[in-house]
């Protein structure tokens, strides 16, 4: 009778069969990770025309038109053509999804220079939290603004000083939406959404 634990090639046969099942249960794993991020990723495009023209801006660089496009999704989905009518109550409300999705075409077609989530990330590296967002805490505000460009010597640029080029500061747009009636309370209430939809 052949004992199988002596003959080493039995047994490096039975450890590659041993390691190839591995593999491919860790191949297995993977795969079926990438496919939950896909579906979750197309469950958030719940309207793929909303967001069409929006891609295509960023895809072919056109900032300016993609930052006027981003305003206008904000506002429909909002229920309202016009940012004066946009309530501080509104922006609490707005939806994770439609921030996302949109998010997510800036940072994909900027190489991740621009999109809301780099501008909560430079909020937080300035020192910015949730809480001193809901605080209303205007000096974080100014180190954010100079942080991305948006002011300088303490002096708010306007809109129409907004270059769209790639090189411009990064975190600096999407910017028009930003520029609300409401002022800095405005954005701090968007400052705090967009935290409650990171989480």
């Amino acid at each position: 009778m052949i004992d199988h634990e002596d003959d080493p090639q039995l047994d490096l046969a039975h450890r590659l069969s041993s390691m190839e099942a591995k593999l491919e249960a860790f191949i297995q794993q993977g795969l079926t990770e990438r496919i939950a991020r896909l579906e979750d990723a197309l469950t958030l495009v719940t309207d793929v025309e909303r967001y069409q023209r929006l891609q295509s801006l960023l895809k072919t660089g056109k900032l300016r038109e993609a930052d006027e496009e981003t305003l206008h999704v904000l506002l429909l989905e909002a229920g309202t053509p016009d940012r004066e009518d946009l309530t501080p109550d509104a922006v609490r409300q707005f939806p994770c999804s439609v921030l996302r999705v949109i998010d997510r075409l800036w940072t994909t077609y900027t190489g991740g220079r621009f999109g809301f989530s780099v501008q909560l990330r430079l909020y937080q590296e300035v020192g910015g939290t949730l809480e001193t967002a809901i605080a209303q805490d205007l000096p974080l505000l100014r180190r954010l603004g100079e942080q991305v460009g948006w002011s300088a010597n303490d002096q708010w640029k306007t809109l129409d000083q907004a270059t769209y080029n790639l090189q411009d500061p990064i975190g600096c747009y999407p910017v028009i939406w930003w520029d609300s009636p409401y002022g800095a309370k405005m954005v701090n209430y968007f400052l705090v959404r967009l935290f409650t939809c990171n989480a």
